[in-house]
């Protein structure tokens, strides 16, 4: 099963990060940024999303998403204001790919004021994304917000997620316990 959808792909400290959101929330800029950090882009503007077995496990193994872009427009990058940008050019052949696994979705919205938005993050949200659950944040822009280092810093903190380090539920166990201490006994 393949899909296409409207967002941007970049490989982020190993893992696959697909931005989303719509269009003139600062995608292809964030993902310009991430590339000037030495991050490497996948796609801009049109993923194409696939479903793919993990091949170590074979038929019994979990299912994973994986973008790509389409042959046409790849490795470019729309900037509005300047235009068409071919990444390889500005950056080197090391700072793109034609595809990567996607490990972490980051939703870009402008900020809104009496949204509820995570604060605290003991759980990672998780969504559907063409069949497959992946983790799933939702990052309010504000002016002079530097998504780059939102999407960066959202992507260590999976990594440590993954290795099994949630600062968010580290701290809320040191809360309960030291609220546990100060009760009378």
């Amino acid at each position: 099963m393949e899909t296409q959808i409207h967002g941007a792909l970049v490989e982020v400290l190993g893992l696959g990060v697909l931005l989303t959101g719509k269009s003139g929330v600062g995608k292809s800029e964030c993902v310009l940024e991430l590339v000037q950090r030495r991050h490497r882009l996948v796609a801009d503007d049109v993923v194409k999303l696939r479903q793919v077995r993990s091949e170590t496990e074979g038929e019994s193994g979990p299912v994973h998403l994986v973008g790509t872009c389409p042959e046409a427009i790849r490795h470019y990058l729309e900037i509005r204001g300047i235009g068409l940008l071919c990444i390889p050019d500005l950056y080197g052949k090391e700072s793109v790919l034609v595809e990567h696994r996607i490990d972490l979705v980051c939703r870009l919205e402008k900020w809104q004021q009496g949204a509820n938005y995570e604060r605290i993050g003991l759980e990672r949200p998780m969504e559907e994304w063409a069949g497959v659950s992946v983790a799933t944040l939702t990052i309010p822009m504000r002016p002079a917000t530097s998504s780059a280092t939102l999407v960066e810093v959202a992507s260590r903190d999976e990594l440590q997620r993954r290795a099994g380090n949630n600062a968010a539920r580290r701290l809320d166990e040191k809360l309960q316990q030291s609220s546990r201490s100060l009760k009378p006994k």
